[in-house]
C-alpha cells in the first residue's frame, strides 16, 4: 500500500474510534492536503489554507509572547472545535469536534495518530 493510503487509513481509523471527531486532515506547513477524512460539504482546499495561516499565527504569537514551541491551536466555535497538533516535521493535524466533545480524549486519540503518521513519514 501506498504512504498516502497508510495516511488516508490512520485517518478514518481517528474518525471512527472517537465519535467525538466528525473529520479530520493531514496538512502541511504550507496549506497542502496530504490526506483527509473531512466531511463532504467541507472545502479542503480552504481548510488547509486557513490552518496553515493559523498554524503561522500561533507559531509567532508563541514566539513572540515567550512560550516556547507551538503544540496546538484550538478553535471554538458554535458548532464545536476545531483541533490542530503537529503531527510530524512540516505537517499538522486536524480534527474538527462536536460542541461536547470530550477534549481530553480527542488529545490523547490524535497524540496517537501523530505517533502512527510520524512511522509513516
Amino acid at each position: 500500500m501506498s504512504r498516502v493510503n497508510d495516511l488516508n487509513n490512520i485517518l478514518r481509523s481517528l474518525q471512527t474510534a472517537t465519535p467525538d471527531i466528525e473529520g479530520c486532515a493531514l496538512i502541511s506547513e504550507d496549506g497542502l492536503v496530504i490526506a483527509s477524512a473531512l466531511p463532504q460539504h467541507v472545502d479542503e482546499m480552504r481548510v488547509a489554507a486557513m490552518s496553515s495561516t493559523l498554524l503561522s499565527l500561533g507559531s509567532r504569537s508563541a514566539s513572540e509572547l515567550d512560550r516556547g514551541q507551538l503544540q496546538q491551536v484550538l478553535v471554538k466555535g458554535d458548532s464545536g472545535y476545531a483541533v490542530m497538533v503537529s503531527a510530524a516535521a512540516g505537517t499538522l493535524l486536524l480534527a474538527l469536534t462536536s460542541k461536547d466533545a470530550k477534549l481530553g480524549l480527542v488529545f490523547l486519540d490524535m497524540s496517537r495518530a501523530c505517533a502512527q503518521i510520524q512511522a509513516v513519514l
